[in-house]
């Protein structure tokens, strides 16, 4: 069997643990799968509890200074030399059914290179977190708390977080970083992460550059995980000045694209 690499960078996350012990029931002991969990400089008391995870299929890194989401995740990636790359968030409760799915769907399908899963809050409702296509005016939209212009341009927000989506599977061009099954072989073709990215925008970014690779990247609505789904930067300031950094990178990088 294909072996397996799930790579989880976590920053003093509180549901790495429940999302370890999902896969230690569900996952690790029915298929080839390492658990590569790599610390960006949590407490100490956190990373003791973390170290304490360690075992065969589990190893754990801990950074002495905060580089970064997609920095950690290309470290995990450099440790690897297995056929497939998962990019999971802490806080990402896992199924050995959605497992299965996805990790038989892209052993039968060479051309794909990334696989997407449908994710749902931990009452079933789905984060619509699929998209399109990427623009300045939409990003903007989501961010604003008026009622009113919520309402008056509710079908543009519609389509822009792809809720029409069908319940097919389906190529799409962006996924969401919070869960990516993806071929490692792409993955180190196009050189992992922009490390650029502190956070937010990479996940777009890397899609973005399997596109342009020649990569497939398909969305499996039949593979649902759970998110709790932080949205920091929706809930602070340095969060949200974090997210126009990136955004302003993304733009720079691909071009600006406002409506």
């Amino acid at each position: 069997m294909a072996r397996v690499t799930v790579s989880i960078v976590t920053y003093n996350s509180e549901h790495i643990f429940e999302a370890v012990a999902h896969f230690q029931t569900e996952v690790l002991p029915y298929y080839p799968v390492t658990l590569r969990i790599f610390d960006n400089h949590s407490t100490p008391a956190y990373v003791q509890k973390l170290r304490s995870l360690a075992s065969k299929q589990i190893h754990i890194t801990a950074a002495q200074d905060n580089r970064g989401f997609g920095y950690g995740h290309n470290v995990n990636l450099a440790q690897s030399h297995d056929d497939y790359f998962i990019c999971c968030n802490p806080d990402i409760l896992i199924t050995q059914a959605s497992f299965a799915t996805m990790y038989n769907f892209i052993a039968a399908h060479p051309k794909v290179s990334m696989i997407a899963p449908k994710i749902t809050n931990p009452d079933g409702q789905v984060q619509h977190l699929i998209r399109y296509k990427l623009d300045v005016f939409d990003y903007m939209l989501r961010f604003t708390r008026g009622k009113f212009i919520k309402r008056l341009f509710a079908k543009r927000i519609a389509r822009y977080e792809c809720r029409d989506l069908s319940e097919e599977r389906q190529q799409i061009k962006f996924g969401s970083g919070a869960f990516m099954f993806l071929r490692a072989s792409m993955m180190r073709q196009i050189g992992g992460f922009d490390e650029r990215f502190f956070m937010y925008f990479e996940d777009n970014d890397l899609c973005m550059r399997i596109n342009q690779a020649g990569g497939q990247i398909f969305y499996l609505p039949d593979a649902p995980v759970i998110h709790y789904y932080a949205r920091a930067s929706h809930k602070s300031t340095r969060g949200f000045k974090q997210f126009l950094r990136s955004m302003v990178h993304y733009f720079n990088k691909w071009g600006w694209r406002f409506f």
